[in-house]
């Protein structure tokens, strides 16, 4: 069995990344300009990898399936990035933002790696703002800040609620100044489809031409996998359609080990889902927390009346409304971390709380902070005795200006004014915390073969604090793999040029081609998505937040059964020598539908609960089956609930019996 090194450096937390930078292995400039890099996915993580390494002067070829890389997912980020400034005063630090960053985590992240993130953090918004990055600043032109999930202080710079675009607006316009110097040779509508390895190391990749249908060879001295996430397994969830795990999983299968497959952020304010029909979920930021309260109405007829049409939720009285965040996590309240408020909605709609039809929604209601901001405004303007629509008017203006891209989002797709009437969301697979296993230095299991960003799983442990999802990719791709793979390349200095007509790049190929003509050739009965909607249903019911072993393995046989008619029935139109985005997804779905198996078992390796997850075995109480939550001592209180005799409880496992209480968590802790 392999022993996986981590490489973390000795010595304290704190000196590590600097003590680690002093010693490392470099290259000389001169050196850089006959090194090749291959960086795949041109996301925050991959665009900044690949501007910084064509800046030191390597020769980088990029690679993404998109038309442009401004349009990767990372410009769906929408709330802000972390950074340890201090802006406000408020007490934040490189600790803080580390110690968050861990707890937020479960304590499942890899220290060392946490707090070099930290670390860096800093760093990643000076030179966002030399980039022009447009930040949203206060009154007096400083930066401003705002506040996120599972945190005491204001650490978030944002731009509007399009932070995610800006800053890959910011990468995009460093990696073209290279593309314009020959430094980048950009591959745009370029999917990899295998990596290539000789003697052991990453040596290229075979990517197909999505325009022509080519199949290409291109080679390099390492590989850099910057592809994100694999939410799109469970087919519903607030990622973009075409994102996808195949480069992940590609070099999975080639060797570089995966890591906690099966944690994946469920994400708590994501518009709900209104039919079968949908093809995906769309995200409201966590930031819309600052100033948004949660609520469902504390009397079953007042629900029952919501969702038959015959009561509006603002003729519902303060008093008759449950602010269940506030009300069990007083020291966080709306501002919890995304695990604990995505399992308290599920709690309270599995509960029959639920607003909508479908029963999956909670309330997100802004007019506590219209009518607080507007008093502020009236003051500031001097209007004595403003009238309450007044005060409401002042009020909207100032939300609109922090989230008015947001809620005119919301209007869109919903058709309701959330100025007017309380936004309705549900929690959402969103990112994924698990993904390729890499040391200090992001390299895989294989030699030559570094992952970055949300491809990796090093940071983020069993659930990935708001904000910080920016912070990793631009912190992997600015601050660290640029120095760390100078230490891996700083010994290939004497390799030469790599060549392509190899018996490895041939076989590779090979397996390629086939694959491809398999797909087209074969004439099924079943579209792709047929599959792919059939392995999300069965991902968020049997491994989705709530987990229990008889689900799992179910799961798992039920996976292996869609996976060999998938092979036997799929029909995929159109030739391989073509723009066919049906072959694409024929492809992707394939690697779906192993790593869903994959992910299955991983859960059901896991007898705790974690991050969104809570792992319930079936116990019989009163001759009912009732839910049982396994626990862990880093799940010291987490809290499930069932109904039991017509009340809703929560339960603590006990050795001999379930005691049932209710547990008031102490402003010590929010897990």
């Amino acid at each position: 069995m392999s022993v996986l090194d981590s490489k973390v450096p000795k010595g304290p937390l704190k000196d590590k990344w600097t003590t680690y930078k002093d010693k490392i292995n470099l290259v000389n400039p001169a050196n850089k300009r006959n090194i090749d890099v291959i960086v795949v996915g041109t996301g925050l993580a991959g665009g900044s990898a690949a501007a910084t390494l064509a800046e030191l002067g390597y020769r980088v070829k990029a690679f993404c399936y998109q038309d442009s890389p401004r349009r990767a997912h990372s410009i769906a980020a929408q709330g802000g990035i972390n950074a340890a400034k201090n802006y406000q005063g408020d007490g934040d630090s490189t600790y803080r933002l580390f110690y968050d960053t861990i707890k937020g985590g479960d304590y499942r992240s890899r220290e060392a790696n946490v707090y070099r993130l930290a670390e860096v953090s800093t760093n990643i918004i000076d030179q966002c703002v030399a980039q022009g990055v447009p930040f949203a600043r206060d009154y007096g032109g400083l930066l401003d800040n705002r506040s996120f999930g599972g945190v005491l202080v204001s650490r978030t710079f944002y731009a509007k609620g399009q932070t995610g675009q800006q800053l890959l607006l910011g990468a995009y316009s460093a990696m073209n100044r290279q593309i314009a110097r020959g430094k980048i040779e950009m591959f745009n509508r370029h999917e990899m489809l295998d990596v290539v390895k000789v003697n052991g190391k990453a040596r290229g990749i075979i990517a197909r031409n999505l325009v022509t249908g080519e199949i290409e060879r291109h080679s390099a001295h390492a590989v850099v996998i910057a592809s994100g996430g694999y939410g799109n397994v469970y087919f519903l969830s607030t990622n973009a359609m075409g994102s996808n795990a195949t480069a992940a999983w590609k070099i999975h299968k080639k060797g570089a080990f995966f890591a906690n497959p099966c944690y994946t952020q469920i994400h708590p304010t994501c518009i709900p889902r209104s039919g079968d029909y949908q093809s995906k979920l769309t995200l409201m930021s966590e930031s819309l927390r600052n100033d948004g309260r949660i609520w469902v109405p504390k009397r079953m007829e007042d629900v029952l009346a919501i969702r038959e049409g015959k009561l509006k939720p603002t003729q519902l009285s303060e008093d008759q409304r449950d602010y269940y965040l506030e009300r069990r996590y007083p020291a966080f309240g709306n501002l919890v971390p995304r695990d604990v408020a995505s399992r308290a909605a599920k709690e309270r709609c599995d509960a029959g709380f639920g607003v909508n039809a479908t029963g999956e929604a909670v309330y997100l209601d802004f007019k506590s902070a219209i009518e607080r901001y507007g008093l502020e405004q009236a003051k500031i303007q001097g209007i004595q005795d403003a009238s309450k629509e007044k005060i409401t008017e002042l009020g909207e203006a100032v939300v609109e200006a922090k989230y008015g891209n947001l809620f005119q989002m919301y209007e869109k797709i919903v058709d309701e004014n959330p100025y007017k009437t309380p936004m309705m969301i549900y929690p959402a697979t969103h990112y994924t915390m698990g993904g390729v296993w890499v040391d200090y230095n992001l390299m895989t299991t294989v030699e030559g073969l570094y992952c970055i960003g949300e491809a990796n799983f090093s940071d983020h442990g069993a659930n990935r604090l708001g904000a910080s999802a920016l912070m990793q990719g631009l912190a992997d791709g600015y601050f660290v793999l640029p120095y760390t793979i100078g230490d891996y390349l700083s010994h290939e200095i004497r390799t030469g040029k790599i060549p392509t007509d190899t018996p490895e790049f041939d076989e590779a190929e090979k397996e390629v081609t086939e694959r491809i003509n398999f797909f087209v050739n074969n004439k099924g009965s079943h579209s792709v998505d047929y599959f792919h909607k059939r392995l999300g249903k069965v991902m968020w019911d049997k491994c989705g937040m709530s987990r229990n072993t008889k689900g799992l393995k179910e799961a798992m046989a039920e996976i292996k059964e869609i996976r060999e008619e998938f092979y036997k029935e799929v029909n995929v139109p159109g030739s391989a020598n073509e723009m066919n985005p049906e072959l694409e997804k024929a492809g992707r779905v394939a690697d779906f539908l192993e790593l869903g198996e994959l992910f299955a078992k991983d859960a059901l390796m896991r007898e705790e609960s974690c991050g969104g997850h809570f792992r319930e075995e079936s116990v019989e109480i009163d001759g009912e089956q009732k839910g049982e939550a396994k626990r862990n001592d880093k799940d010291y209180a987490f809290v499930a609930a069932w109904e039991y005799k017509g009340e809703p409880a929560d339960a603590v496992l006990h050795k001999e019996q379930l005691e049932f209480k209710d547990i008031e968590l102490k402003q010590r802790s929010y897990k």
